[in-house]
């Protein structure tokens, strides 16, 4: 059972100690968990895998992906609710013969929704599978690439882009189609400027900027013209000579982009281009087209990120209507979803305009709109819509912003359900019309279990326990949430895992870890894994806090980040560890804060402008100057550094490298696209011209983050930080070979 604790700058939980006492003593006949069982999950596991649950096949019918005896990859099934019956509902390793030894059948790269067409990629081109026809066939033979191949909703075309113009195939004649041909080093129809794909798209979009038609009719797609946009170039030392990688990428003020919106019809004919200045400093967010296919819903946002709009425009006409309009007075945010409701009864939207993020119900032509949920807390995703019955079935954070439930609310707002229990974060997948949901579900304490309910709130059936047999044989550290209270009135969540063998008397080092960025928490209650046990062995206490702007107190926290980043995260980062500071078995002088992105800018802060508190730090592939960074993101919370010079500068890691005092490790990949290592070369410059000593590691060709061998090369290194710096002990290299 996980315990909650609720502490103040002066007080120490004489309670902790107690029950800290019990559970080790208890735990005395408990075995401990080796390095092979932490780090390369050797046998015995006390863990075990859930059943993989992909989604429903309708109301009544769950879809799972397992693998029986004799098969040799995993089969889709579909399985019933009440019964648990199950029957195959897709196994394409029945056609290996037929896509041949070097094509696996199971990976297709699209498909669409039934699954009787499949698109496979091979040595840069594309083929399909006809699944009803039981046909393999090649679709395309060129010298350059197809990009992003996307099957059309109906399964009669693969839409892609080749050479940055945008084109389609007809699958059951093999025909080609090219919309565009303009494309060039600078012109991209249906492929993303990095800007867009980094921050509005997303890169799980993998530069795609082109959307069917609900009916398979029509292509909507983006095109960018990156001639204004400075390039920034990237080194690769891979070669004799080197060679360079440009990218066009705005920093905070640059020129932006050009973007236009096309519309297409499949069977080709000339695009039709929406009715916007493509010229206008400007965003265009996600499109959604409207069920019937007849509507394309457009987000546009300005320059300064304080408004945005959503307009309906016309696929036949290109003229354009505005349908909603928010403005806020510190930024707006993208819509992730527009929901539509059927028959053209309108559309749900979640919004955060009120100061927490909840739902709003909008007509069609935006007149009328009406609230289905309110109140300090935030809503953090839309799964489903019962029309018939007039629910919404949501996830919110409303028991506790550390956790996630499930609840069902009507159209009118009334009738707010919670419909998960416990104090667990939940992880849920809701059956089409919200007649079931299966919920995964953990804590800090107690591993991922998963259930099958009714939207009345019966248990169906249980459908899995993460934890092996062997899990109560193992002793383990605990990890446990509370809060700290600032000067100010904040209570700011935070969880600590205290060392396995923890004795009051001893003094520990700490390892706080966090990401900082708004809206965006690290505490949450749920299972964390078996990693942190070895520090927990090794006598380190690991911990973690957000900040006013993390997200736990709804974007009225947030906003207060506006036009000052650094500001409020070093603040109440502070004040935790002056909290810290207070108990006896903190070891003061081995603080040491760990972060990437985001978090290597908070970890460079934090060994400058908080260098009194903090005294170690490895920081990874940091932003140490917003003007460094790209303009959509910075912006939105910054503003220009025209129209905030104080802002940047207070924000600028640089500004307080003067104060830089402890040991920080700087860590970054040479290629990193995203926070160009020029971050970390600026401050290395700044403080070797101080005569400052600190560390820097980079990893050559990695991005934004890496795996593979150099992944556990970094974790290796920065466990060697630990004992060096925080345990002082010989760092046991044969373990971590």
């Amino acid at each position: 059972m996980k315990v909650l604790f609720h502490f103040s700058a002066q007080r120490v939980c004489v309670f902790f100690f107690s029950l800290a006492f019990i559970l080790t003593s208890n735990a005395q006949e408990k075995k401990r968990l080796s390095f092979e069982q932490i780090f390369k999950n050797a046998e015995p596991k006390i863990t075990k895998q859930l059943p993989n649950i992909i989604g429903w096949a309708d109301d009544n019918h769950y879809l799972e992906m397992k693998k029986k005896d004799g098969d040799e990859k995993p089969k889709v099934y579909s399985v019933e609710v009440k019964s648990g019956k199950e029957k195959l509902q897709r196994d394409l390793q029945q056609y290996k013969e037929i896509t041949g030894a070097d094509i696996d059948p199971a990976s297709p790269v699209s498909e669409n929704e039934s699954y009787t067409k499949l698109i496979y990629e091979k040595e840069k081109d594309l083929y399909c599978l006809d699944v009803e026809k039981k046909e393999f066939k090649r679709l395309t033979q060129t010298p350059s690439e197809e990009q992003n191949p996307t099957v059309s909703p109906d399964g009669k075309y693969v839409a892609f882009t080749r050479d940055h113009n945008l084109y389609s195939i007809e699958l059951s004649s093999g025909k080609e189609y090219q919309y565009t041909s303009d494309g060039s080093d600078v012109l991209y129809n249906g492929w993303a400027s990095w800007v867009y794909y980094e921050e509005i798209l997303g890169r799980a979009s993998r530069y795609r900027a082109f959307w069917w038609s609900p009916d398979g009719s029509m292509l909507a797609f983006y095109r960018f013209d990156d001639s204004p946009v400075p390039v920034f170039p990237l080194f690769r030392a891979d070669s004799v000579h080197g060679s360079l990688e440009n990218t066009r990428y705005p920093k905070a003020g640059d020129p932006n982009p050009y973007v236009r919106i096309g519309l297409v019809p499949v069977a080709g004919g000339p695009v039709v281009w929406a009715d916007f200045s493509e010229k206008d400093d400007q965003y265009f967010g996600m499109p959604f087209w409207t069920p019937d296919s007849k509507q394309l819903f457009v987000q546009w946002m300005n320059r300064g990120q304080d408004t945005i709009d959503i307009y309906s425009v016309d696929p036949r006409s290109g003229h354009k209507n505005l349908v909603y309009n928010e403005y806020q007075k510190s930024w707006v945010d993208w819509f992730a979803d527009i929901h539509f409701l059927s028959d053209n009864k309108g559309f749900i939207l979640q919004s955060d305009k009120d100061g927490w993020t909840h739902l709003y119900e909008v007509s069609m032509d935006g007149k009328t709109m009406n609230r289905l949920t309110q109140g300090k807390w935030s809503v953090t995703g839309l799964l489903t819509v019962d029309q018939d019955h007039g629910f919404a079935y949501f996830n919110a954070k409303k028991e506790a912003s550390t956790r996630i439930d499930l609840y069902r609310v009507r159209f009118d707002g009334s009738d707010l359900t919670r419909l998960t229990s416990g104090g667990y974060t939940h992880n849920v997948k809701v059956s089409p019309k919200g007649s079931y949901f299966i919920t995964t579900y953990s804590n800090l304490s107690e591993p991922s279990r998963m259930a099958l309910y009714s939207s009345d709130r019966k248990l169906i059936r249980e459908m899995g326990d993460s934890r092996s047999p062997e899990f109560d044989n193992y002793q383990l550290a605990r990890t446990e949430l509370f809060y700290i209270n600032t000067p100010d009135g904040y209570n700011l969540p935070a969880v600590w895992t205290l060392p396995l063998d923890f004795d009051k008397n001893k003094k520990y080092p700490v390892v706080m870890s966090i990401y900082g960025g708004p809206s965006s928490p690290t505490v949450a209650e749920n299972w964390g894994g078996i990693r942190g046990q070895w520090l927990a062995m090794e006598g380190v206490i690991q911990f973690s806090v957000d900040h006013r702007g993390s997200g736990h107190f709804g974007k009225e926290g947030a906003a207060l980040m506006h036009r000052n980043l650094g500001k409020w995260e070093m603040n109440d980062y502070i004040e935790a560890i002056k909290w810290l500071r207070t108990k006896p078995f903190v070891d003061s002088t081995k603080i040491c804060i760990t972060g990437g992105s985001y978090g290597g800018y908070v970890v460079c802060m934090a060994l400058t402008q908080g260098a009194d508190y903090f005294t170690h730090g490895i920081a990874s592939f940091s932003v140490t100057d917003w003007k460094l960074y790209d303009s959509h993101y910075v912006e939105r919370y910054m503003d220009s550094p025209s129209e905030n010079p104080e802002g940047y500068k207070n924000a600028s890691v640089m500004t307080y490298a003067d104060k830089y005092k402890g040991v920080l490790r700087i860590v970054h990949g040479t290629l990193d696209d995203n926070v160009h290592m020029q971050n970390s070369i600026q401050l290395i410059d700044k403080l070797e011209n101080l005569g400052k000593h600190f560390e820097f590691m980079l990893y050559p060709g990695e991005r934004h983050g890496w795996g593979g061998p150099k992944a556990t090369h970094q974790r290796n290194e920065n466990y060697r930080f630990y004992y060096k710096y925080l345990l002082e002990k010989e760092f046991p290299e044969k373990l971590f070979q």
